[in-house]
Protein backbone atom coordinates (compact mmCIF):
# COMPACT_ATOMS: atom_id res chain seq x y z
CA UNK A 1 0.00 0.00 0.00
CA UNK A 2 1.26 3.48 -0.77
CA UNK A 3 1.52 6.51 1.09
CA UNK A 4 -0.82 8.10 -1.06
CA UNK A 5 -3.48 5.53 -0.20
CA UNK A 6 -6.38 7.50 2.43
CA UNK A 7 -8.42 5.25 4.76
CA UNK A 8 -12.34 5.79 4.02
CA UNK A 9 -15.17 6.09 6.04
CA UNK A 10 -17.61 4.63 3.96
CA UNK A 11 -15.96 1.28 2.95
CA UNK A 12 -18.10 -1.84 3.99
CA UNK A 13 -15.51 -4.30 3.61
CA UNK A 14 -13.07 -2.93 6.40
CA UNK A 15 -16.31 -2.73 8.56
CA UNK A 16 -16.86 -5.96 7.94
CA UNK A 17 -13.45 -6.96 8.57
CA UNK A 18 -13.47 -4.92 11.72
CA UNK A 19 -16.60 -6.27 13.32
CA UNK A 20 -14.89 -10.41 12.81
CA UNK A 21 -11.34 -9.10 14.69
CA UNK A 22 -13.70 -7.70 17.42
CA UNK A 23 -15.73 -11.08 17.60
CA UNK A 24 -12.75 -13.07 17.55
CA UNK A 25 -10.19 -11.12 20.30
CA UNK A 26 -13.63 -11.03 22.57
CA UNK A 27 -12.91 -14.89 22.81
CA UNK A 28 -9.63 -14.14 24.87
CA UNK A 29 -10.61 -13.62 27.92
CA UNK A 30 -12.46 -16.47 28.00
CA UNK A 31 -9.53 -19.17 26.71
CA UNK A 32 -7.28 -17.14 29.10
CA UNK A 33 -9.61 -17.58 32.67
CA UNK A 34 -10.12 -21.47 31.51
CA UNK A 35 -6.67 -21.78 31.27
CA UNK A 36 -5.75 -20.02 34.59
CA UNK A 37 -8.19 -22.25 36.37
CA UNK A 38 -5.63 -24.83 35.22
CA UNK A 39 -2.65 -23.04 37.23
CA UNK A 40 -1.04 -21.53 34.26
CA UNK A 41 0.89 -18.45 34.58
CA UNK A 42 0.87 -15.25 32.82
CA UNK A 43 4.23 -15.08 31.12
CA UNK A 44 3.84 -19.20 30.25
CA UNK A 45 -0.16 -18.79 28.64
CA UNK A 46 1.42 -15.06 26.79
CA UNK A 47 4.23 -17.33 25.24
CA UNK A 48 1.99 -20.29 24.18
CA UNK A 49 0.15 -17.50 22.17
CA UNK A 50 2.95 -16.61 20.38
CA UNK A 51 4.47 -19.70 19.96
CA UNK A 52 1.55 -20.97 18.00
CA UNK A 53 1.20 -17.67 16.56
CA UNK A 54 4.79 -16.74 15.59
CA UNK A 55 5.27 -19.57 12.32
CA UNK A 56 2.27 -18.16 10.61
CA UNK A 57 3.36 -14.33 10.89
CA UNK A 58 6.87 -15.77 9.90
CA UNK A 59 5.53 -17.86 6.60
CA UNK A 60 3.39 -15.13 5.64
CA UNK A 61 6.33 -12.79 6.15
CA UNK A 62 8.54 -14.22 4.27
CA UNK A 63 6.10 -14.88 1.52
CA UNK A 64 5.43 -11.45 0.88
CA UNK A 65 8.91 -10.71 1.02
CA UNK A 66 9.91 -13.57 -2.00
CA UNK A 67 6.14 -12.61 -3.88
CA UNK A 68 6.58 -8.56 -3.96
CA UNK A 69 9.28 -6.62 -4.76
CA UNK A 70 7.43 -3.73 -3.94
CA UNK A 71 7.45 -5.30 -0.13
CA UNK A 72 10.75 -5.44 -0.31
CA UNK A 73 11.58 -2.06 -1.33
CA UNK A 74 9.37 -0.31 1.07
CA UNK A 75 11.48 -2.00 3.44
CA UNK A 76 14.63 -0.27 5.49
CA UNK A 77 16.25 -0.01 8.53
CA UNK A 78 13.61 2.92 9.74
CA UNK A 79 10.67 0.97 8.93
CA UNK A 80 11.42 -2.10 10.37
CA UNK A 81 12.66 -0.67 13.57
CA UNK A 82 9.46 1.46 13.95
CA UNK A 83 7.17 -1.46 12.77
CA UNK A 84 8.64 -3.50 15.34
CA UNK A 85 8.40 -1.25 18.18
CA UNK A 86 4.68 -0.35 17.41
CA UNK A 87 4.64 -3.92 17.16
CA UNK A 88 6.24 -4.61 20.87
CA UNK A 89 3.63 -1.91 21.73
CA UNK A 90 0.57 -3.55 21.00
CA UNK A 91 0.91 -6.74 21.06
CA UNK A 92 3.20 -7.21 23.86
CA UNK A 93 3.11 -4.47 26.37
CA UNK A 94 -0.76 -4.26 25.86
CA UNK A 95 -1.20 -8.17 25.49
CA UNK A 96 0.62 -8.58 28.65
CA UNK A 97 -1.33 -6.00 30.70
CA UNK A 98 -4.46 -7.48 29.52
CA UNK A 99 -3.01 -11.06 30.94
CA UNK A 100 -2.40 -9.87 34.24
CA UNK A 101 -5.02 -8.10 34.87
CA UNK A 102 -7.02 -11.03 34.26
CA UNK A 103 -5.56 -12.34 37.08
CA UNK A 104 -7.89 -10.39 39.33
CA UNK A 105 -10.98 -9.47 37.25
CA UNK A 106 -14.01 -11.21 35.44
CA UNK A 107 -13.70 -11.63 31.69
CA UNK A 108 -16.98 -9.62 31.51
CA UNK A 109 -15.65 -6.58 33.56
CA UNK A 110 -11.91 -6.83 31.40
CA UNK A 111 -13.71 -6.98 28.35
CA UNK A 112 -15.81 -3.75 29.17
CA UNK A 113 -12.62 -1.90 30.69
CA UNK A 114 -11.24 -2.49 27.40
CA UNK A 115 -14.18 -1.48 25.69
CA UNK A 116 -13.18 2.40 26.79
CA UNK A 117 -10.40 2.45 24.74
CA UNK A 118 -11.84 4.48 21.87
CA UNK A 119 -12.35 7.22 24.06
CA UNK A 120 -8.42 7.45 24.35
CA UNK A 121 -7.98 6.87 20.48
CA UNK A 122 -9.72 9.84 20.05
CA UNK A 123 -8.00 11.69 22.79
CA UNK A 124 -4.39 10.51 22.09
CA UNK A 125 -5.83 11.59 18.29
CA UNK A 126 -6.11 15.38 19.24
CA UNK A 127 -3.39 15.40 22.09
CA UNK A 128 -0.32 14.04 19.95
CA UNK A 129 -1.60 13.54 16.10
CA UNK A 130 -3.21 16.86 15.10
CA UNK A 131 -7.07 15.89 15.20
CA UNK A 132 -9.96 17.95 16.09
CA UNK A 133 -11.82 16.99 19.30
CA UNK A 134 -15.24 16.26 19.38
CA UNK A 135 -16.65 17.69 22.40
CA UNK A 136 -19.96 16.02 21.70
CA UNK A 137 -18.17 12.98 22.52
CA UNK A 138 -17.69 14.17 26.22
CA UNK A 139 -21.43 12.89 27.67
CA UNK A 140 -20.97 9.12 25.91
CA UNK A 141 -17.37 8.88 26.96
CA UNK A 142 -19.01 10.27 30.98
CA UNK A 143 -22.13 7.52 30.04
CA UNK A 144 -19.47 4.46 29.32
CA UNK A 145 -17.63 5.08 32.50
CA UNK A 146 -20.50 5.50 34.81
CA UNK A 147 -21.51 2.08 33.53
CA UNK A 148 -18.07 0.55 34.76
CA UNK A 149 -18.53 2.46 37.79
CA UNK A 150 -21.98 0.20 38.46
CA UNK A 151 -19.84 -2.99 37.71
CA UNK A 152 -16.83 -1.51 40.04
CA UNK A 153 -18.66 -0.92 43.02
CA UNK A 154 -20.94 -4.24 42.78
CA UNK A 155 -17.20 -5.92 42.48
CA UNK A 156 -16.13 -3.99 45.51
CA UNK A 157 -18.86 -5.25 47.65
CA UNK A 158 -18.83 -8.68 46.71
CA UNK A 159 -15.01 -9.68 44.89
CA UNK A 160 -12.66 -6.37 46.23
CA UNK A 161 -9.67 -8.44 46.52
CA UNK A 162 -7.17 -7.24 43.50
CA UNK A 163 -9.51 -5.19 41.73
CA UNK A 164 -8.11 -1.62 41.43
CA UNK A 165 -4.79 -3.38 40.14
CA UNK A 166 -6.89 -5.36 37.89
CA UNK A 167 -8.83 -2.58 36.74
CA UNK A 168 -5.23 -0.44 36.41
CA UNK A 169 -3.74 -3.45 34.60
CA UNK A 170 -6.82 -3.60 32.08
CA UNK A 171 -6.66 -0.07 31.65
CA UNK A 172 -3.21 0.24 30.88
CA UNK A 173 -3.76 -2.76 27.99
CA UNK A 174 -6.30 -0.35 26.69
CA UNK A 175 -4.42 2.83 26.43
CA UNK A 176 -1.44 1.17 25.00
CA UNK A 177 -4.22 -0.05 22.53
CA UNK A 178 -5.13 3.07 21.62
CA UNK A 179 -2.07 4.37 20.94
CA UNK A 180 -0.66 1.37 18.99
CA UNK A 181 -3.79 1.81 17.00
CA UNK A 182 -2.75 5.79 15.70
CA UNK A 183 0.62 4.65 15.04
CA UNK A 184 0.01 1.48 13.32
CA UNK A 185 -2.20 2.89 10.86
CA UNK A 186 0.55 5.53 9.95
CA UNK A 187 3.03 2.19 9.29
CA UNK A 188 0.36 0.63 7.27
CA UNK A 189 -0.28 3.77 4.82
CA UNK A 190 3.57 2.94 4.24
CA UNK A 191 4.01 -0.47 4.10
CA UNK A 192 0.43 -1.89 4.32
CA UNK A 193 -1.33 -4.03 6.71
CA UNK A 194 -0.27 -7.51 6.10
CA UNK A 195 3.48 -7.24 6.00
CA UNK A 196 3.46 -4.28 9.02
CA UNK A 197 1.15 -7.19 11.35
CA UNK A 198 3.82 -9.61 10.50
CA UNK A 199 7.26 -7.73 11.71
CA UNK A 200 4.87 -6.11 14.75
CA UNK A 201 3.45 -9.63 15.60
CA UNK A 202 6.84 -11.48 15.07
CA UNK A 203 8.71 -9.41 17.20
CA UNK A 204 6.18 -9.67 19.82
CA UNK A 205 5.86 -12.53 19.93
CA UNK A 206 9.83 -13.04 20.67
CA UNK A 207 9.79 -10.50 23.39
CA UNK A 208 6.66 -13.00 25.28
CA UNK A 209 8.56 -16.26 24.56
CA UNK A 210 12.16 -14.41 25.63
CA UNK A 211 10.12 -13.20 28.50
CA UNK A 212 9.11 -16.97 29.84
CA UNK A 213 12.38 -18.31 28.84
CA UNK A 214 14.09 -15.85 31.20
CA UNK A 215 10.95 -16.38 34.13
CA UNK A 216 10.42 -19.95 33.78
CA UNK A 217 13.28 -21.63 31.43
CA UNK A 218 12.91 -23.83 28.62
CA UNK A 219 12.05 -27.34 30.79
CA UNK A 220 8.54 -25.56 31.75
CA UNK A 221 7.05 -26.23 28.36
CA UNK A 222 8.05 -30.37 29.01
CA UNK A 223 5.79 -30.07 31.87
CA UNK A 224 2.87 -28.81 30.36
CA UNK A 225 -0.19 -30.95 29.75
CA UNK A 226 -2.40 -31.17 26.80
CA UNK A 227 -5.40 -28.79 27.98
CA UNK A 228 -2.81 -25.79 28.24
CA UNK A 229 -1.12 -26.41 25.15
CA UNK A 230 -4.54 -26.64 23.93
CA UNK A 231 -5.68 -23.14 25.27
CA UNK A 232 -2.52 -21.76 23.77
CA UNK A 233 -3.39 -23.16 20.28
CA UNK A 234 -7.03 -21.77 20.77
CA UNK A 235 -5.32 -18.05 21.75
CA UNK A 236 -2.47 -18.32 18.68
CA UNK A 237 -5.18 -18.77 16.33
CA UNK A 238 -8.47 -17.61 17.03
CA UNK A 239 -7.49 -14.68 19.49
CA UNK A 240 -4.57 -13.41 17.94
CA UNK A 241 -3.51 -14.74 14.16
CA UNK A 242 -7.28 -14.82 12.27
CA UNK A 243 -8.29 -10.99 14.42
CA UNK A 244 -4.61 -9.24 14.30
CA UNK A 245 -4.91 -9.31 10.32
CA UNK A 246 -8.53 -8.56 10.17
CA UNK A 247 -8.67 -5.36 12.61
CA UNK A 248 -5.16 -4.34 10.79
CA UNK A 249 -7.12 -4.83 7.82
CA UNK A 250 -10.28 -2.88 8.79
CA UNK A 251 -7.89 -0.53 10.15
CA UNK A 252 -5.97 0.29 6.89
CA UNK A 253 -9.43 0.61 5.24
CA UNK A 254 -11.74 3.17 7.70
CA UNK A 255 -8.67 4.42 9.81
CA UNK A 256 -8.16 3.49 13.61
CA UNK A 257 -11.48 6.16 14.90
CA UNK A 258 -13.71 3.94 12.73
CA UNK A 259 -12.34 0.64 13.66
CA UNK A 260 -12.66 1.22 17.06
CA UNK A 261 -16.51 2.04 16.96
CA UNK A 262 -16.87 -1.08 15.82
CA UNK A 263 -15.67 -2.67 19.07
CA UNK A 264 -19.37 -2.80 20.78
CA UNK A 265 -19.49 -6.29 19.48
CA UNK A 266 -16.64 -8.12 21.70
CA UNK A 267 -18.11 -6.85 24.71
CA UNK A 268 -21.81 -8.52 23.95
CA UNK A 269 -19.89 -12.14 23.43
CA UNK A 270 -17.60 -12.50 26.25
CA UNK A 271 -20.60 -11.52 28.32
CA UNK A 272 -22.59 -14.45 26.81
CA UNK A 273 -19.27 -17.22 26.77
CA UNK A 274 -18.62 -15.96 30.04
CA UNK A 275 -21.77 -16.59 31.35
CA UNK A 276 -22.11 -20.10 29.21
CA UNK A 277 -18.57 -21.05 30.14
CA UNK A 278 -17.13 -19.84 32.63
CA UNK A 279 -20.24 -19.47 35.39
CA UNK A 280 -19.50 -15.67 35.78
CA UNK A 281 -22.87 -14.27 37.40
CA UNK A 282 -24.57 -11.66 35.48
CA UNK A 283 -26.84 -9.76 37.82
CA UNK A 284 -28.68 -6.96 37.62
CA UNK A 285 -25.84 -4.72 38.01
CA UNK A 286 -24.12 -6.26 35.41
CA UNK A 287 -26.94 -5.38 33.04
CA UNK A 288 -27.38 -1.65 34.30
CA UNK A 289 -23.64 -1.28 33.77
CA UNK A 290 -23.17 -3.16 30.47
CA UNK A 291 -25.93 -0.79 28.85
CA UNK A 292 -24.73 1.86 30.22
CA UNK A 293 -21.31 1.47 28.73
CA UNK A 294 -22.74 -0.09 25.04
CA UNK A 295 -25.20 2.86 25.33
CA UNK A 296 -22.06 5.81 25.63
CA UNK A 297 -20.42 3.44 22.84
CA UNK A 298 -23.52 4.46 20.08
CA UNK A 299 -23.51 7.78 21.60
CA UNK A 300 -19.52 7.79 20.95
CA UNK A 301 -20.31 6.39 17.41
CA UNK A 302 -23.00 8.88 16.66
CA UNK A 303 -21.06 12.19 17.69
CA UNK A 304 -18.21 11.20 15.58
CA UNK A 305 -20.20 10.55 12.45
CA UNK A 306 -22.02 13.48 12.86
CA UNK A 307 -18.92 15.49 13.17
CA UNK A 308 -17.46 14.11 10.53
CA UNK A 309 -20.43 15.35 8.19
CA UNK A 310 -20.40 18.67 9.73
CA UNK A 311 -16.81 19.09 9.44
CA UNK A 312 -16.67 17.82 5.75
Amino acid sequence: MSTSTIPSRNDPLGYGFAVAGAILFSTKGIFIKLAYGEGVSSEMLLSLRMIVALPVYLVILVTLLRRSPEARAMLNPRVVLVSMAVGILGYYISSYLDFLGLNFVSAQYERLVLFTYPFFVVLFGVWFFGDRMVWAVLPAMLVSYGGLLVIFGWNLTVAPDGLVAGTLLVLGSAITFALYQHLAKRQMLVIGAGLFTCLGMSTAAVCAIGQNLVVAGPGSYLALPPEIWAYGLALGVLGTVLPSFLMNAGMARIGARATSSTAAFGPLVTIVFAVIVLSEPFTLFHLIGTALVLAGSILFTRAEKRARRLNG
